[in-house]
């Protein structure tokens, strides 16, 4: 019985180990074939036959899209399973993917579940999946949870996580204080910096941004249940001009510390790890850098 083969395309390392590792534990007898960008894929698929293809949109010599649109030309490739694994959600985007016959969505940043999900529905789509499945059994990772499933792709799912207490039956009542005077050593907002939004698996949330390098940014979040976790994948959203010109940054959280020197410190502060090699993301993070050190929005980081 021939093997199941899967494409994975992506100019960063770290998002291509993430899908490879989901990969491989959920269905152990899969082929995994990577590119780091669409013409390193355009010409393995000159060579060999895959039987579905996970790819990243924006990426340097050869888009995802670019790609999508050579493979449709192919005979051999017009009815290959196409899943854009992308942080772009725009409508716009969406109905350009589609126009050019891509066969479902990934998006940034995304769970394990989510990965298993659409992957087992286009093999099913394409009658591949049976074949897939009988191989071998499945392998489960124990971690469970969308916020540990990249610690679990970096460490092999050997990792022990502690996972945020669940809320206490008696409701908490944050609100009710309000309406008093705050308490003289109330923790204040951080102010006088960039904005963002960061995506995360489980949700987004608003962003103050302390630093900006190439390499790195430091960000300060409000605390909340869901506490973000050390290795989780995530979109940095940024937007600044007056083009309101919008990046979207992939990465993932290198470090998560208390902002505050206490231990019901309510802010956080993330450092936020760029996995993005397109030069067009370099070109705009450099840019931004610089306007937003001018504008004293921000420091420059190290």
């Amino acid at each position: 019985m021939s093997k199941v083969s899967v494409l994975v395309v992506d100019d960063a390392t770290f998002i291509r180990d993430l899908v490879k590792k989901g990969l491989r534990d959920n269905f152990p007898g899969v082929q995994i074939e990577e590119a780091i960008n669409g013409r390193k894929a355009q010409q393995m698929l000159s060579r060999q036959v895959v039987d579905l293809i996970l790819c990243d949109w924006e990426m340097p010599e050869m888009s995802g899209l670019e790609l999508l649109a050579w493979c449709r030309e192919q005979d051999n490739l017009k009815t290959t399973p196409f899943i854009m694994v992308t942080s772009r959600g725009d409508k716009e985007n969406v109905v350009q993917a589609i126009q050019a016959g891509v066969s479902d969505f990934i998006g940034k940043p995304f769970s394990n579940e989510q990965l298993v999900t659409k992957v087992k529905k286009a093999l099913q789509r394409a009658g591949k999946l049976q074949a897939l499945m009988s191989g071998a059994p499945p392998k489960m990772l124990s971690t469970g949870g969308f916020a540990n499933d990249s610690l679990a792709a970096l460490t092999g799912g050997k990792a022990e996580v502690v996972k945020p207490s669940a809320p206490t039956s008696a409701p908490a009542a944050p609100a009710a204080p309000s309406a008093a005077p705050a308490p003289a050593a109330a923790s204040k907002s951080p102010a006088g910096r960039g904005q963002g939004q960061l995506r995360l698996p489980a949700g987004s949330m608003a962003c103050v941004i302390k630093a900006l390098s190439l390499k790195e940014a430091l960000l300060v979040v409000k605390r909340t249940e869901q506490l973000p976790q050390v290795l989780e994948s995530a979109v940095l959203d940024l937007e600044q001009g007056e083009a309101a010109e919008t990046a979207r940054l992939n990465g993932y959280l290198h470090a998560v510390v208390a902002f505050e020197p206490k231990p019901d410190s309510e802010w956080l502060q993330l450092t936020f790890r760029f996995v993005d090699r397109d030069p067009q993301k370099l070109d705009y993070l450099s840019r931004l850098i610089a306007r937003g050190t001018a504008q004293k929005h921000f420091s420059p980081g190290a």
